[in-house]
């Protein structure tokens, strides 16, 4: 037929109109529309970059790859020392910011889209593994946002709306975006016949994401394993799947920047910063027992259901940190949370009598409706406190200020006594602290250093002594409130707000 020339059946239908929506093209319209507005949402956060957690941590990271790449150091202090942060993603944002030349806050809005978008796709890609219906995407991602508490919880990892608002720049959420698409990729793997490449794939993206984000990757891992249980693989496929673990776990010995297997032995500090994951817990999540129900409903079809068995190896993580006291293990709690979910949305669009599938919709909208309400105060970080009408406003959490104003005079590499907040953030504009502002496992002095900043700190130091730690740590400015004690060692160069003062150390 030439080219040129129509099909009969083109011919028969030029003249006619398009054809109608079909049922379910219509019934996804709307949590479509829900789940876009959502998305630019997050796109107007991304352009504002709200600072809270950890972000002065990713942000000195990247400074510090920026300058060098073989040797970058400790992040936060003046110490030849490895660190976790330096992973796969962070080398690339490093050397992106070096050929650049761009700040590290423009670099870090990037990632922020960079992981993003992973995450959309790596969600989508993932529920059409478990349903065709059109609506199932949008569906899913509105209860990955939504489907939490009346208690706002931020913690990287977990995808609840607040918190993905003030996370969306780390790499956690690049690390999320990640597994979605391994979980998507394996599954597909198990149901049809593929080669040695596609496996030996599987398993370097597995080691990817435990490098770029730890406890996301555990997440990775329950998942992966609930689907491998669930699709029961036949025997010739056991070594294709050993093959994919072993590279993977060689890539994770291999990576030089830090020990990764060092990792398991990290406890104590980190014990106690996750208690709190452990409180306010049915506040926090209670929204999610609706996912509980309708995973009943799918383990009553199916024993081996894989969101099932997902749900059961997260709560069992969980529970076991919470009896033994591993509170960090509480960071799985995701992999908990997530085929809870999945499966109230999918329970919405699944089969069986149309009259409970109605049911179902209306107690997902009204969970989502309870749930949108509770983090509405996200709205903030988009266009700003003040335009936020009251009842929202109290749901806001008002993001940290930076440290802008010590910039003119600290330069790239100095170090910087400060008290325990501001050594958070004062890292990412290239400076380093005496004590690191957060826990540091691979660093052997952490102890040392905090008990000689809470010394400095002391009234009733004596200024020889004070003059001591300075010279010790080379510290050439000190972030403190106006002194009363005039130490004729400081001199005040700059006023910040709330009170603070920086003081040029006198030689």
């Amino acid at each position: 037929m030439s080219p040129l020339r129509a099909a009969p059946s083109e011919a028969r239908s030029a003249g006619r109109a398009a054809p109608r929506p079909s049922a379910p093209a219509k019934r996804a319209a709307a949590p479509r529309a829900a789940a876009a507005l959502i998305l630019a949402l997050l796109l107007l956060v991304i352009v504002r970059l709200p600072w809270a957690g950890d972000l002065g941590m990713h942000a000195a990271t990247i400074e510090r790859l920026r300058h060098s790449f073989l040797h970058p150091g400790d992040p936060l202090v003046d110490a030849d020392v490895p660190s976790p942060y330096y992973s796969p993603w962070m080398l690339l944002l490093g050397g992106l910011a070096r050929l650049s030349g761009l700040s590290v806050f423009v670099v870090l809005r990037v990632a922020a889209l960079a992981g993003l978008a992973l995450l959309v796709t790596g969600v989508w890609r993932y529920v059409r593994t478990l349903s065709r219906h059109p609506a199932a995407p949008a569906l899913a991602a509105l209860s990955l946002v939504l489907l939490w508490g009346t208690e706002l919880i931020n913690w990287s990892g977990f995808l609840c709306l607040n918190s993905l608002a003030l996370t969306v720049s780390y790499p956690s959420v690049l690390a999320l975006g990640l597994a979605f698409h391994h979980w998507a990729w394996l599954s597909r793997a198990l149901r049809t016949p593929t080669g040695w490449g596609t496996w030996l794939g599987l398993g370097a993206l597995w080691a990817l994401i435990l490098l770029c984000h730890q406890f996301t990757g555990v997440v990775a891992t329950l998942g992966a394993l609930a689907t491998v249980l669930a699709a029961r693989p036949p025997r010739p496929l056991w070594h294709k799947l050993a093959a994919g673990t072993a590279l993977g776990l060689l890539l994770l010995w291999l990576w030089p920047y830090y020990d990764f297997f060092a990792l398991f032995r990290a406890g104590g500090e980190l014990e106690d910063v996750h208690r709190a994951l452990y409180t306010e817990f049915i506040g926090r999540y209670w929204l999610a027992l609706l996912g509980v129900a309708a995973l009943d409903r799918r383990w009553r079809r199916d024993r081996l259901d894989p969101l099932v068995l997902f749900f059961a190896l997260g709560a069992l993580v969980c529970a076991a940190g919470f009896v033994t006291g591993h509170y960090s293990w509480g960071r799985a709690l995701p992999a908990a949370l997530i085929p809870a979910q999945l499966a109230a949305a999918l329970a919405v669009v699944g089969s069986g009598r149309r009259a409970a599938r109605v049911r179902w919709a209306c107690a997902l909208a009204a969970a989502l409706a309870v749930g949108a309400w509770a983090q509405a105060g996200v709205v903030g970080y988009a266009v700003g406190r003040d335009r936020l009408p009251d009842v929202l406003a109290a749901n806001y959490t008002a993001p940290w200020a930076g440290y802008y104003w010590i910039t003119p005079y600290v330069k790239y590499g100095e170090v910087v006594m400060t008290r325990d907040f501001p050594a958070r953030l004062v890292p990412a504009y290239g400076a380093y602290t005496v004590a690191p502002g957060y826990p540091d496992f691979f660093l052997p002095d952490e102890s040392r250093r905090e008990a000689a900043v809470q010394r400095f700190y002391t009234r009733s130091t004596p200024r020889s002594v004070r003059r001591d730690i300075l010279r010790a740590y080379r510290v050439r400015w000190v972030v403190d409130g106006p002194r009363t004690d005039r130490d004729p060692a400081l001199r005040p160069v700059a006023r910040g707000p709330a009170g603070q003062t920086l003081y040029a150390v006198v030689p």
